[in-house]
């Protein structure tokens, strides 16, 4: 697709914004940038103002006479805190910077590019004006850039440019208008914490090498119990690598608890388990029951109403079924907050059933379990208190960076019991601390990175209720525009009723199909339509919003907020381009 002409483009400065103030203004605001943050505002300035502002591109080779080159500091400051030397990258190598010998000038000047280069990046995410992606085939890519690995290395001023390379092309899931996944936004109080993470560089499994992190995930996992229920925040926990993780992680616990004796003689000396989740359910579970040799034919999928939520009777029918046929059923897994519809099952209901068959309850909140932050959205959460384990992931609903997912068991010690091997060169017994502090040995993983500061930070940074208000309004904006297309021409809802989470399901029904009968020709051309106007949003690179069929059902738009840049304007933006994309199918 040949990219858009001007007359088509639907960008421009916004009123107000620092792009179209007046010139004055915009020097003095560049003066004041400058003196506070350097060479960060000259690249802030050039960002906003233009190329007039900006200065020559660090680690090129400038045009005789057009930079003055400052000495290299000869201070005995450490660190340097001088104004920034020119260096030549062109013949610099990884090799020169720390912990080479004098490589502190080198290493501190290098970082500072990098840096710059992330916050031009930043700065872009949020302006509307810039496209949220720069789409090229796989094809295109491979053949433009060499990505390929050598012998020899680079120079650093090339792995200057490798670094602007990557994020030209890299997604703005930042952006307002990018509501593509469960997981948007770019909190920057969450990236300073990743980026301090980063350079802490440690592992999480023992408190003598992480005391910091691991006391932050103790106080953080036991605040997150608190607000599911459980009395005085009590049980246990650990951050793992994403919900489906999470998830397995349920699974290998609850089949602990019934067959302890599973951890040492295998599947071949227990029963034949079967668990049981809705058909509306994440992938995940399916997943965790091959990866535990529990088998996918050992998920039972249990029926949904119309909003996809879990229908109680069906499970109570299908787990008498699992046992009359000699099956032990050992896990119920709940969701609080379904992927396509954001669906919360009824919890109560399901908490009775597996409390009457003695059966783990396991509520999957990895979406939905952020509304517990909101008085106003909690209800729909009501019962998870009464689960044995819950999934959350905060890199979703609270915008915290990737990835930050939590386990949350009730009965404490049953995760250490799970999984412990008692590695002696890890975990000694003899050391001079209090050893329920190193956490490894109740993780799957050895290395294990540390997910917890960014949220630890940013809860610090806007407290519970700066996360409620953030929540609310993503809901709000749901809400608003379900309200928009629900009796507009050309828009057609998936269900009934106003979405429980910000989860808004749709067709977009072009003009030659308006007046069609709902029959199969109809179907097999509407199952067409929302795969051509994603991918013309994403060569033109305005917006992004996802879709895909489910059951009987042909492709729809599922479109999901949980951006807290994203305003009214946007969500009318989003509107206004699928219909402008989609005339002419």
């Amino acid at each position: 697709m040949a990219s858009p002409g001007s007359g088509f483009w639907p960008f421009g400065a916004e009123e107000g914004s620092a792009a179209s103030e007046s010139p004055g203004t915009a020097r003095a605001w560049c003066q004041v940038a400058q003196k506070f943050t350097g060479g960060i505002g000259n690249k802030l300035c050039a960002l906003l103002y233009g190329d007039a502002e900006k200065p020559v591109e660090t680690g090129a080779r400038a045009a005789p006479g057009a930079t003055e080159t400052r000495p290299a500091c000869t201070c005995d400051k450490k660190p340097c805190g001088c104004q920034k030397a020119e260096v030549n990258y062109a013949f610099l190598h990884s090799t020169d910077l720390l912990p080479a010998c004098d490589g502190e000038i080198t290493t501190m000047s290098f970082l500072q590019d990098v840096v710059d280069i992330l916050l031009q990046y930043v700065v872009k995410s949020f302006d509307r004006s810039t496209k949220v992606i720069d789409f090229h085939y796989p094809n295109e890519l491979l053949q433009e850039y060499n990505w390929e690995l050598a012998d020899q290395p680079q120079t650093l001023e090339e792995i200057l440019l490798n670094c602007r390379t990557t994020l030209k092309y890299a997604i703005k899931t930042g952006h307002p208008r990018y509501f593509n996944q469960l997981s948007t936004g770019l909190d920057m109080v969450g990236l300073a914490a990743d980026w301090l993470t980063s350079t802490a560089n440690t592992n999480m499994f023992t408190y003598e090498i992480a005391p910091v992190f691991v006391l932050l995930e103790y106080v953080t996992l036991r605040k997150m119990r608190e607000m599911v229920g459980w009395p005085g925040g009590c049980g246990d926990g650990i951050f793992s690598p994403g919900g489906a993780i999470s998830n397995m992680y349920a699974m290998l616990i609850a089949r602990f608890k019934m067959f302890p004796e599973v951890k040492e003689k295998g599947m071949a000396a227990i029963p034949r388990l079967v668990a049981f989740t809705s058909e509306h359910s994440h992938f995940s579970v399916k997943k965790g029951a091959a990866a535990l040799g529990i088998g996918t034919d050992s998920v039972i999928l249990i029926r949904c109403d119309e909003r996809g939520k879990m229908i109680p009777s069906d499970l109570e029918r299908r787990i008498l079924e699992a046992k009359q046929k000699g099956f032990v059923p050992f896990l119920v897994s709940a969701t609080a907050g379904t992927t396509v519809y954001g669906a919360f099952d009824p919890l109560i209901a399901i908490a009775d059933i597996c409390k009457k068959y003695k059966i783990w309850m396991h509520v999957d909140g990895a979406w939905g379990g952020g509304l517990l932050m909101s008085r106003k959205h909690k209800w729909k959460l009501n019962g998870v208190e009464r689960a044995n384990s819950v999934t959350w992931n905060p890199h979703k609903m609270m915008g915290v960076p990737l990835q930050c997912s939590a386990l949350l068991v009730r009965e404490e010690g049953l995760m250490q019991s799970c999984n412990q091997m008692h590695a002696s060169y890890l975990f000694q017994q003899d050391k001079h601390y209090d050893l329920s502090y190193d956490t490894g040995d109740k993780a799957l993983q050895c290395g294990r990175h540390v997910d917890v500061f960014k949220l630890w930070l940013m809860w610090r940074a806007k407290g519970t209720t700066g996360f409620e208000a953030q929540i609310d309004k993503c809901l709000e904006l749901a809400e608003y525009l379900y309200n928009k297309i629900k009796n507009r021409e050309g828009y057609e809802m998936v269900f009934d009723g106003k979405p429980q989470h910000t989860n808004v399901c749709f067709w977009y029904i072009p003009p030659s199909l308006r007046g069609m009968e709902d029959n199969e020709e109809k179907m097999s051309r509407l199952m067409k339509v929302a795969p051509v106007i994603k991918a013309r949003m994403m060569e033109y690179g305005t917006t992004m919003v996802s879709y895909q069929p489910l059951g009987d059902k042909v492709n729809f738009f599922r479109m999901v907020i949980s951006n807290p840049a994203a305003t009214h304007q946007d969500i009318d933006f989003l509107i206004d381009e699928i219909e402008r994309l989609g005339q002419d199918l």
